[in-house]
């Protein structure tokens, strides 16, 4: 089968490379060299109409009705990233085409970072860590803070949604002595019980978890949803984690909450706009640690998407049911 390579240049150096190169080349017809979307844009290759097997990832063009239309023989698309959401069209999906992407791979560090913000916030060292730099002396907890620490016994976790992120941060926090909530009306029951998870709606997460971790997809039902309201109901000396979408969170909202109640604490990789307003409070405010977008997959951790992309090429090609297949419906879900 045909095969092109379309994505930003450092993309492809990370996620693919030489190794995912050669081993795609070993399976099929590699046509020219990997293009970025400018490239495409200012000499398009002769040799599209040929293409059959598509690699894509960040940075690539959406597949829309004039990419596809020099594409005709296009039949398989392998999204070595995150979510299909920016490139997808109604025109992929008619034409029918099939998708996989590397959602459940990149999940793995953001769950990793994820997971180690909550064992921090559960010790409360984010704040720790300011004091110590301001006063250049360590203190006992107490007089850094009249709160008490959650700690990783008997504290409550409550994860807003159990997705790819979701669930593995689940089974990590399995091994703690920890509660686990969670709020997630498609996830099933057998999932909860699974996972010894204790359903709630999103009122009860924020009212009863010291730790609050974001993992919903950003759709136009979830945007803004973390508001006034929600936040208003924070235990004493919670913390909220994002390392979803930055969208999800009311930003002027979460800004007026944690000036009005500073025994909370907000841990942000993700904002929006990204990253926040050269004036925005977000920069200011005691009580906000920022991390600019480091959870996902950055540099070798995006090696292991682009394997797994070849690897399901040679499952197409053997005609094996791919692992990491995309449904209409599962795109519809997607952040």
């Amino acid at each position: 089968m045909n095969i092109a390579f379309l994505m930003g240049a450092d993309v492809f150096r990370d996620t693919y490379g030489d190794e995912c190169f050669n081993a795609a080349s070993a399976l099929g017809r590699v046509l020219g060299a990997p293009l970025t979307a400018e490239e495409l844009a200012d000499s398009p290759p002769p040799w599209l109409g040929e293409v059959e097997v598509l690699f894509t990832g960040w940075l690539c063009p959406r597949l829309d009705t004039a990419l596809l239309t020099r594409m005709p023989r296009l039949r398989v698309v392998f999204h070595g990233a995150g979510s299909l959401r920016g490139i997808l069209t109604e025109e992929s999906w008619a034409r029918g085409i099939v998708f996989a992407n590397a959602a459940a791979l990149n999940a793995i560090p953001t769950a990793e970072y994820a997971f180690g913000s909550i064992l921090l916030s559960l010790k409360r060292a984010w704040q720790q860590a300011a004091v110590v730099r301001q006063r250049r002396a360590y203190s006992v907890v107490p007089s850094v803070s009249p709160l008490p620490l959650p700690g990783g016994v008997d504290s409550t976790v409550g994860l807003a949604s159990l997705g790819q992120v979701g669930r593995r941060v689940a089974e990590w926090l399995g091994q703690l002595d920890v509660k686990i909530i969670a709020h997630d009306p498609f996830a099933s029951a057998e999932t909860f019980a699974r996972l010894k998870i204790r359903p709630v709606s999103l009122d009860q997460l924020f009212a009863e978890a010291d730790i609050v971790s974001l993992h919903t997809p950003l759709l136009p039902a979830t945007a803004g949803m973390v508001n006034a309201r929600l936040l208003a109901r924070m235990k004493p000396g919670a913390t909220l984690i994002n390392t979803a979408r930055g969208g999800l969170v009311n930003e002027r909202d979460l800004v007026a909450a944690l000036r009005d109640r500073p025994d909370l604490q907000a841990i942000l990789d993700v904002t929006d706009p990204e990253p926040p307003e050269a004036m925005s409070p977000l920069y200011d405010l005691p009580n906000v640690f920022l991390t600019p977008h480091l959870a996902g997959s950055l540099g070798p951790e995006c090696r292991r998407m682009g394997r797994a992309m070849v690897d399901e090429f040679g499952r197409f090609l053997r005609g094996e049911p791919l692992r990491h297949g995309v449904t209409r419906e599962e795109f519809m879900r997607m952040a």
